[in-house]
């Protein structure tokens, strides 16, 4: 049976890699449901993050525990089948593994929502450069980086030009 891969490694160069990497970003479920959901206006705002994936320039994380929120919630809104066809969407991301030691760390995290300190356990131990969330504020005391799409679509730009 093949190992997991280790999620501090991940995205990381190999020694013969010198191919340009996009910017690593974990990805909240309020953007995710804005993707999915085609939530207006945000979908529309965030649009350039997707086509920036598309292009290789963003490489976007979920945490696993986002597959069960992100089907309950949009079964909620849409029918299961609809549901688990975005739950498939979302499993052509990268998603990084919660375990054990990542709930103990959320835990640790001075965050008042256990689900948001599960997202910023799951970016810190894979070293992702930010953090993306409609809801900065439930964020303030993260240890990564935390940008609103728009945010990051300006970085992007700011990066590219």
């Amino acid at each position: 049976m093949p190992s997991m891969p280790d999620p501090n490694t991940l995205g990381a160069a190999s020694p013969v890699d010198h191919a340009p990497r996009g910017v690593r970003v974990l990805l909240d479920t309020n953007v995710v449901l804005d993707w999915l959901l085609d939530r207006q206006p945000w979908a529309e705002e965030a649009a350039p993050l997707w086509q920036a994936r598309d292009e290789g320039r963003l490489i976007t994380y979920l945490p696993a525990s986002i597959l069960t929120d992100i089907f309950y919630i949009a079964r909620r809104q849409v029918g299961a089948e609809v549901a688990l066809a975005g739950v498939d969407r979302c499993l052509a991301l990268d998603i990084l593994p919660v375990e054990k030691m990542t709930s103990l760390r959320a835990r640790t995290l001075p965050g008042g929502d256990f689900e948001d300190n599960v997202g910023m356990a799951c970016a810190e131990a894979a070293h992702l450069e930010f953090i993306v969330t409609r809801n900065p504020d439930d964020f303030r005391q993260s240890p990564v980086v935390v940008l609103s799409p728009l945010a990051l679509v300006a970085h992007l730009g700011a990066k590219s030009g």
